[in-house]
């Protein structure tokens, strides 16, 4: 599955998600089903405390080369030069962030890192190994 195909130079369109870190499976990679305290993988059965699960980047995009248009999903620690950090710290950045500014609801956080996306990725050029 990781193996590269070809490359593809292209620009990006657009973000197709706002959720760039998910809470993922040590395992598998899945994404986990988190409560206030355990987390759990439907795919693969692993569970564990909360506090404990790791984190990964997924970044889906619309991007275009000269000919046609692509959805195209970009997973882990690829990302990581982009953020400048692991999607790990960056999730406990955020959740810090929320915690001193008292917010209950996380919109506003969410709202300023899907702009700082944006500005960062919509009509650069990259080359994607597909």
């Amino acid at each position: 599955m990781n193996s590269v195909q070809g490359l593809l130079a292209a620009s990006v369109i657009s973000i197709q998600n706002s959720c760039f870190i998910y809470p993922a499976c040590q395992n598998c990679f899945s994404r986990l089903i988190l409560d206030s305290r355990r987390f759990n993988c439907l795919k693969c059965g692993c569970t564990g405390e909360a506090k404990v699960a790791s984190y990964r980047y997924r970044l889906s995009l619309k991007i275009a080369d000269i000919n046609d248009l692509f959805d195209i999903t970009v997973f882990g620690s690829c990302l990581d030069p982009f953020f400048g950090v692991t999607a790990e710290n960056l999730q406990r950045y955020i959740q810090n962030l929320d915690q001193l500014s008292g917010e209950t609801n996380t919109e506003s956080s969410t709202r300023a890192l899907v702009q700082a996306v944006e500005t960062c990725f919509i009509g650069k050029r990259f080359i994607f190994g597909v």
